[in-house]
């Protein structure tokens, strides 16, 4: 190598450690910048800036210029949201709206439109990312499928994703990683560039392949089953155990057998890792109508648009019950659901970072679909004064009928 490109080779270093890269980033610029492609360049800037104060807004809305992606068919026809009363949102509300970065919110009584807006600068057409909420859509169809025979609860998870032999993974079942049970040691510190869960956000905004990544996971905090603790790749392991089951891809499956059939509105895109992977624990993108639609759907016990039971109705039990061993005085957990630790009948929620949710109270058939773009989501109370912000909303639909 010349003096030319050892000089170049230096400038990539420098400007590598600049952007927070570690151990894989430096790797990769190691053998010089004929390594580098240009949109991979351009994904990784984005994924750096994804979360800037002026940027988060747009960006949430805009997802694939941070990562490849796929679209998720979900063709027609709508289920149906007509337009109810108009609900007089109760005090403070909208002051909490403001202080959480609130971009969207749609709230349905028995399946009705009784609010629907947008704010700073986005729209109903935004495919808003979901963050974890994802989590709790690929719970639906791991229930469609367990019911079908094509998995069961009991599998190891090495049955059906054979890659994971030898990893931290080896030894865990089904239902342990969809209750965040692996005993994987995990770093999910969002606010950590050193942390596991933005070094896996650098591997697919690289081109790498998270199956790969997960693989290469080898420590353990303690043995499968023993407690939960919330490890965002558990859900990856949930998607390589139905994509190994059935030969198919998740959004392939989530059409054909979730979505579609329950009627969202969509269009919807899933990212991807480098070799067409969907990033199921985070990277579903749709309009929030179609979130409060899959709200609604738990909210009917499975049932879609025309009534026909889609999700098998003993799963949604199950999935959404406190089944989960969290520690005391903790947020409670089930099958990728969360169930408030003073719960009221029915209450349960899907929730990722930076403010997104999805509320469903199933007892009064109310939904509470929001966006966010909340910087400040790990603030303590802050996920308890949100739920308590939606039992607000829930109570006014309840008293204005």
């Amino acid at each position: 190598m010349g003096a030319t490109s050892r000089d170049g080779a230096n400038v990539m270093r420098t400007w590598a450690k600049r952007m927070g890269i570690t151990a894989l980033g430096l790797g990769l610029v190691a053998g010089g910048a004929a390594l580098w492609k240009r949109e991979e360049i351009a994904r990784l800037m984005a994924v750096n800036s994804l979360f800037a104060p002026d940027r988060i807004v747009a960006n949430f809305s805009a997802m694939d210029r941070a990562f490849l992606s796929v679209p998720v068919a979900t063709p027609g026809p709508a289920w149906p949201l007509p337009e109810g009363p108009p609900l007089a949102l109760p005090g403070g509300i909208g002051a909490w709206a403001e202080d959480r970065a609130v971009t969207a919110m749609v709230v349905l009584d028995r399946g009705a439109l009784v609010h629907e807006g947008y704010r700073l600068g986005t729209g109903p057409d935004d495919l808003r990312i979901s963050w974890s909420v994802a989590k709790s859509v690929l719970s639906l169809l791991t229930g469609i499928l367990v019911a079908e025979g094509a998995v069961a609860l009991d599998d190891p998870v090495t049955r059906h994703a054979p890659i994971l032999a030898g990893s931290a993974y080896d030894g865990a079942t089904l239902e342990d990683v969809l209750q965040m049970e692996s005993g994987v040691l995990f770093d999910e510190d969002y606010l950590d560039r050193a942390s596991d869960i933005n070094r896996m956000g650098r591997v697919v905004a690289l081109g790498g392949t998270l199956d790969g990544f997960t693989a290469e996971l080898s420590e353990r905090r303690g043995e499968p089953g023993a407690d939960m603790r919330y490890v965002s790749m558990d859900t990856h392991v949930v998607g390589m155990v139905l994509r190994g089951a059935t030969g198919r891809d998740v959004p392939d499956l989530l059409s054909e057998k979730l979505l579609a059939p329950t009627g969202l509105e969509g269009p919807a895109r899933f990212l991807t890792d480098g070799a067409g992977t969907a990033f199921v624990l985070g990277g579903l993108n749709m309009r929030t109508r179609d979130y409060a639609r899959i709200g609604l759907l738990v909210a009917r016990d499975g049932r879609g648009r025309d009534g026909a039971q889609i999700v098998p109705a003993d799963w949604i039990e199950a999935s959404t019950a406190a089944s989960a061993r969290t520690g005391p005085g903790e947020m409670r957990y089930g099958y990728q659901w969360w169930v408030p630790v003073d719960a009221r009948p029915g209450e349960v929620l899907a929730r990722g970072v930076y403010g997104q949710y999805v509320y469903v109270d199933r007892a009064r058939d109310v939904v509470v679909a929001v966006n966010a773009a909340d910087r400040a989501f790990r603030e303590a109370g802050r996920h308890e004064v949100n739920v308590a912000a939606f039992r607000r909303i829930a109570d006014a639909v309840a008293a204005s009928r």
